[in-house]
């Protein structure tokens, strides 16, 4: 009789036991976070998303765009995880039209020498003379000798900032002792300007070629660089910025062709690289750090560069507002061409974050 018994209650037990998984929902499949697209090379296919299915206030997009307009803007880009989810022109600017990068160009001879530093024909350690010549300031030799390629990438040369008539000048004329190497931060044109000779130095082919070969090309670029007075200026169409955005935001790789293989470098490209100004990696502005510096001034602000961006931005900015906004975690590459909007300036300008602040509105972050 107990064995019956026992068997009975182990027969509804196992019978409750069934009934009360059965009823449970299943659990919940893992997230699997969307891959980041990346457009084809070759041709003008490119995949869009909305801005309805990210949730993004459309309302406000349609007011930024007005915002946009009134500021002289040309061209203007969103992407998402790659995806192009804003693409507005303005005026007779088109999809085709190409525009000048100014200084966000700079983040782009950054990236570039960073490549040849991994190719093994230039070191940033390295004291530039090595490149491009004794003799190529008017500096005494041992102060020359302090200078190096990464005093170059970080505007730290100590060089003058503020030769007349003609700051921009590259020769060694116009290249002045003002400070020691590496203990005056100052936004100059004219040393990183020779960058470019170092690059062609080191490779031995032409600037432009050796862009062509490893960025342009490999990523479907369009675009070339042009002298202009002492400076070498970038041109191309919004789409061709948005894809070097692109590639920032993965870190140097496209796809599964990795462009700048060097994760070392294009950190410290995109952190702070000096003690002077926190805001400025490699030729890149940084958001979110304590303080920053300005071109044309040695005034340290406190503060963020960006307040109304999130914190982990980084940015390719040029004069007149050329703009390329990478924000790594939420995947957004935002490319702005155009005349200036307002503020004649070098670089960063208040049109930054008088876009962020509406940006916020649009995205919600």
């Amino acid at each position: 009789m107990k064995n019956t018994i026992l068997k009975i209650s182990l027969l509804l037990f196992l019978f409750a036991s069934c009934s009360k998984n059965n009823n449970e929902p299943p659990p919940n499949p893992p997230i699997v976070p969307e891959t980041t697209y990346f457009p084809p090379v070759s041709g003008s296919d490119w995949q869009t998303t909305t801005p309805a299915s990210l949730g993004w206030n459309e309302t406000q997009l349609n007011d930024l765009y007005t915002y946009l307009q009134s500021k002289g803007t040309k061209a203007f880009i969103i992407l998402k995880n790659g995806k192009i989810v804003s693409e507005k022109y303005f005026g007779s600017f088109t999809v085709d039209s190409n525009w000048y990068w100014a200084s966000a160009g700079k983040t782009m001879t950054a990236f570039l020498v960073g490549i040849a530093q991994k190719e093994g024909i230039l070191n940033i350690n390295n004291k530039s003379s090595q490149y491009l010549g004794t003799g190529w300031t008017s500096l005494p030799l041992a102060k020359e000798d302090l200078i190096t390629v990464r005093h170059q990438l970080t505007m730290t040369t100590g060089l003058d900032d503020n030769v007349q008539p003609d700051n921009d000048c590259a020769t060694p004329a116009c290249l002045v002792y003002k400070a020691d190497a590496g203990t005056r931060w100052a936004y100059h044109n004219a040393p990183y300007t020779l960058l470019d000779k170092v690059i062609e130095n080191t490779s031995g082919t032409t600037y432009n070629n050796y862009f062509q070969q490893k960025i342009r090309n490999p990523i479907g670029m369009g675009g070339a660089w042009l002298k202009t007075g002492y400076n070498n200026v970038f041109y191309s169409n919004a789409r061709s910025m948005a894809r070097f955005g692109l590639l920032l935001m993965n870190k140097g790789k496209w796809d599964q062709t990795t462009i700048l293989n060097d994760t070392n470098y294009f950190n410290s490209q995109i952190n702070t690289s000096q003690n002077l100004n926190l805001s400025y990696g490699y030729l890149t502005w940084l958001n979110g750090k304590a303080n920053y510096m300005l071109p044309a001034l040695q005034t340290v602000f406190p503060g963020m560069l960006v307040p109304n961006a999130p914190a982990e931005m980084f940015s390719a900015l040029g004069k007149n507002d050329q703009k390329i906004y990478v924000v790594p975690s939420q995947k957004l590459v935002v490319i702005r061409m155009g005349e200036s909007a307002g503020n004649v300036m070098l670089a960063v300008s208040s049109f930054d974050n008088e876009l962020w602040g509406k940006l916020k509105g649009v995205i919600g972050y």
